[in-house]
C-alpha cells in the first residue's frame, strides 16, 4: 500500500500463532512446534493455584474494582475510572471504530493488521501515512503503535500527547496501541490522562499468558464508560482478574523480567545476524529481520515446526519472537543453519 492512499481492506489480516493452518499447509502434525511468530514472553508469570471458586461465580463489582486499581497501579494511570478491563486488546481494537460515526482515520506506518481492518469494515475511511506529524490535518481517529510492530520503531511521549490535544480540540482520538509499551514504561503515555487520548494495554505479551485474554483501555470520562457499556457485564472472568492482580502487584518479578528479555533480544540479534539474516527493527519480544530468502527460511523453518511471522505486504521480512529455554534455542540454531546454510 502507498503512503497516504486509501486502504480497501478485502481480506482479514494475517496473524501468526495458527499451528493447525501452519500444520495443514506443511503436512505437519498440529504438536511439537515452536511458536516464535507471536511475540509472547516465553518466560510466563508464575501462576499459582487459583480457587475452584473462580469459575463458580461471576466477577462482582469488588472484583471489577479492584482489577481496575490494580492496572491502574502499574500503568500509572491516576483515576481508576479511566480504565476499562476487556477480554483481549483485540477486542478493545474491534470495539472503538463501533463508537464513532464515520470518520477518516490515519493509520501510523506500517504496523499491526487489525487496526486498519477494524476500522474499514466498521464503515470510516482509512489512510495510512508514514509518521504522526503527517496525521496532523484532515483526519478525526489517528491510530499509533508504540514501540511499533513490527518495526520497534519508537513515537516520543510529548509528540503524542500533543497529537492527542489537536485531535481533541475537534472532538477527534489519538488511540495509542502499547501492546509492547511494558517493555519500555517511560514511553507510555497511559498517565497522561490528555482529552482524545485512548491507550489500550494487552496483558498477555509481557507477562506471557496470551490464553487469559486480558486487556485494558485507558480513556477519558466520555469514553471510558460508553467503552465499558459497549463490552457488557462479565467482560473478565474472575479467574483472569485474580491472576492479573498478583501479576501487577509483583513489581520484582516485571523488573528482574525486562532484564531477562533485553538479553534474550541481544542473543537472538547474535544468532541472526550469524546466519546472515539482517536485524532491521524490534523489541526485546521480537527482532524484524530482512532477507531476500525470507520465503525460503520461513519454509524451512516450518518443515522443522518452527512458526515465525511473515508479511504478504512486505515479502523480505521475518518477525522472531524468542525461543525461551534452551532447548528452543537449540533448535532454531539448528533449523538456521539448514534454512540458511
Amino acid at each position: 500500500m502507498a503512503d497516504g492512499c486509501l486502504m480497501d481492506v478485502a481480506d482479514p489480516p494475517y496473524h501468526g500463532g495458527d499451528f493447525a493452518a501452519a500444520a495443514r499447509a506443511f503436512g505437519l502434525p498440529r504438536t511439537g512446534w515452536l511458536d516464535l511468530s507471536t511475540a509472547v514472553n516465553p518466560h510466563a508469570f508464575p501462576v499459582a493455584s487459583v480457587s475452584r471458586e473462580g469459575l463458580l461465580r461471576l466477577p462482582d463489582s469488588a472484583d471489577d474494582s479492584s482489577l481496575r486499581e490494580a492496572a491502574a497501579r502499574f500503568y500509572g494511570v491516576p483515576d481508576t475510572r479511566s480504565v476499562v478491563p476487556a477480554p483481549g486488546s483485540q477486542a478493545l481494537i474491534r470495539w472503538l471504530p463501533r463508537l464513532r460515526a464515520r470518520s477518516r482515520v490515519a493509520i501510523v506506518g506500517t504496523t499491526f493488521a487489525e487496526h486498519a481492518w477494524s476500522w474499514r469494515i466498521a464503515g470510516h475511511e482509512v489512510a495510512l501515512v508514514p509518521e504522526l506529524d503527517e496525521a496532523a490535518g484532515g483526519f478525526d481517529v489517528v491510530v499509533l503503535c508504540n514501540p511499533n510492530n513490527p518495526d520497534g520503531h519508537r513515537t516520543a511521549p510529548d509528540r503524542i500527547i500533543d497529537g492527542a490535544r489537536r485531535l481533541a480540540a475537534d472532538g477527534g482520538w489519538l488511540v495509542v496501541d502499547e501492546a509492547f509499551a511494558d517493555l519500555a514504561p517511560d514511553l507510555s503515555v497511559a498517565a497522561a490522562g490528555s482529552p482524545g487520548l485512548v491507550v489500550l494495554r494487552s496483558f498477555g505479551k509481557f507477562f506471557g499468558l496470551p490464553g487469559l485474554r486480558l486487556g485494558f483501555a485507558v480513556a477519558g470520562e466520555d469514553l471510558a464508560p460508553t467503552l465499558a457499556d459497549a463490552l457488557g457485564p462479565w467482560a473478565v472472568s474472575r479467574w483472569a482478574g485474580a491472576i492479573a492482580r498478583a501479576a501487577f502487584a509483583d513489581d520484582a518479578w516485571a523488573r528482574r523480567m525486562r532484564a531477562t528479555l533485553e538479553r534474550e533480544a541481544q542473543r537472538m540479534d547474535a544468532l541472526l545476524m550469524g546466519r546472515a539474516l539482517n536485524v532491521v527493527g524490534g523489541t526485546a519480544l521480537f527482532r524484524l529481520v530482512e532477507t531476500a530468502n525470507a520465503d525460503r527460511v520461513f519454509e524451512s523453518l516450518a518443515r522443522a515446526r518452527i512458526l515465525v511471522r511473515r508479511f504478504p505486504d512486505m515479502p523480505e521480512r521475518l518477525r522472531f519472537g524468542l525461543p525461551g529455554r534452551g532447548r528452543g534455542w537449540q533448535r532454531l540454531r539448528a533449523a538456521l543453519e539448514g534454512a540458511t546454510g
